[in-house]
C-alpha cells in the first residue's frame, strides 16, 4: 500500500485540477493520497470525485501557513471539519492578506519586468488564492525566466527587493484551532533547507504540548542531518512520522510517491481525525 499525504492542485499553487491529481496518483500506483492545498478546502469535492472514479482513497487536508517567533511554519491539517467557523474566519483572513500582499508585489515586480496584475490573475485562474507561484508563472509566460523554480531563485526569493512579508497565524494557536476543528496537525517539512531558519527543538516540544500530532520527516527538503534530528525528536515526544511528495504538478520537480507514509501512521491519523477517508473500500487500504 503506497501512501502519499501531501499534494497540491490548482486550488492553490499546483498545476493540475483536484480530479486530475487523483487520476495522476492512481496512475502512479498510489493507494492513498492526501490533497492539502494551501489555506483551502475548495479542492475536496473535485478530489473526492477523482478518488471514487480511480479507486483510490482520499485523505482530505489543508496546508496552513503559520509563524513561530518569526519563523515560517507550514502545518498540515488532516481530516478537519471544513465549516468550523473560527477556522473559516482564519482562512478568510489569510486570503485577504495574501491578495493584498500579491498586489503590492506585482506592482513592484512590474516596474522592472513586463507583467501586469491581469497576467498574474490569468495564471492563477478563477477563485484561486493568488500568491508568489502565480507571479512566477506570469514571469515564465512573459519569457523572463524559463520555469517557476528559476523565477523564485532569481526574482521572488525571500531576500529579493520584491519580497513582501505576509500575515501568518501563530503556530501554537493554529495547532489548537486545527484540533478544535477535528483535524490532525502535522508539521510539514520541518527541517527544510529552503527556510531562512529552521525551528529549534524547543519549538517542536512546545507544539507537541498543545496537540501537534506528527512531523513530515521524509520529504525532499529535509536534509539527512535534519531527518536524524527530527526522528530523535519524534521518538522522544511520541509524534507520528510521515513521508510525502509535496507534489505540485509541473510547478515543482517533486514527483508523486517520492516518499511514503506507513499504513500504521495513516491508521493513527484516521483514528484522531474527525472526517473519514473517501474513496476505495477502507478495508482494502488496511483501515
Amino acid at each position: 500500500m503506497l501512501i502519499d499525504l501531501h499534494t497540491h492542485s490548482t486550488v492553490s499553487d499546483g498545476t493540475e485540477l483536484p480530479y486530475e491529481v487523483m487520476a495522476r496518483a492512481a496512475a502512479s500506483g498510489l493507494s492513498v493520497v492526501g490533497l492539502t492545498d494551501h489555506d483551502s478546502c475548495e479542492g475536496w469535492e473535485g478530489a473526492q470525485r477523482g478518488a471514487l472514479a480511480h479507486d483510490i482513497t482520499l485523505i482530505r487536508g489543508v496546508e496552513f501557513t503559520s509563524e513561530w517567533q518569526g519563523i515560517s511554519v507550514h502545518l498540515l491539517s488532516y481530516l478537519n471539519r471544513p465549516d468550523y467557523p473560527p477556522l473559516v474566519e482564519e482562512i478568510a483572513k489569510v486570503h485577504r492578506a495574501r491578495l493584498d500582499r500579491a498586489r503590492v508585489m506585482v506592482d513592484m515586480v512590474a516596474e522592472d519586468y513586463p507583467i501586469t496584475w491581469d497576467d498574474v490573475v490569468a495564471q492563477a485562474g478563477p477563485g484561486v488564492a493568488i500568491g508568489r507561484p502565480h507571479v512566477a508563472d506570469a514571469l515564465v509566460a512573459a519569457g523572463v525566466v524559463g520555469d517557476r523554480t528559476t523565477a523564485f531563485k532569481e526574482v521572488l526569493h525571500n531576500s529579493s527587493a520584491y519580497y513582501v512579508p505576509h500575515y501568518a497565524t501563530d503556530t501554537i494557536e493554529l495547532i489548537q484551532l486545527v484540533r478544535r476543528a477535528g483535524g490532525v496537525p502535522v508539521f510539514a517539512h520541518p527541517g527544510s533547507i529552503h527556510r531562512q531558519r529552521v525551528v529549534p527543538d524547543e519549538a517542536i516540544e512546545e507544539m507537541a504540548e498543545v496537540g501537534l500530532a506528527g512531523l513530515e520527516i521524509f520529504h525532499r527538503d529535509n536534509s539527512r542531518p535534519q531527518r536524524a534530528r527530527l526522528q530523535e525528536l519524534a521518538d522522544r515526544l511520541g509524534l507520528l512520522v510521515t513521508g510525502s511528495s509535496d507534489y505540485h504538478g509541473i510547478g515543482k520537480v517533486n514527483r508523486l510517491g517520492e516518499h511514503y507514509t506507513s499504513p500504521e501512521v495513516l491508521a493513527a491519523i484516521v483514528e484522531q481525525g474527525l472526517l473519514e477517508p473517501v474513496g476505495a473500500e477502507l478495508a482494502a487500504v488496511g483501515l
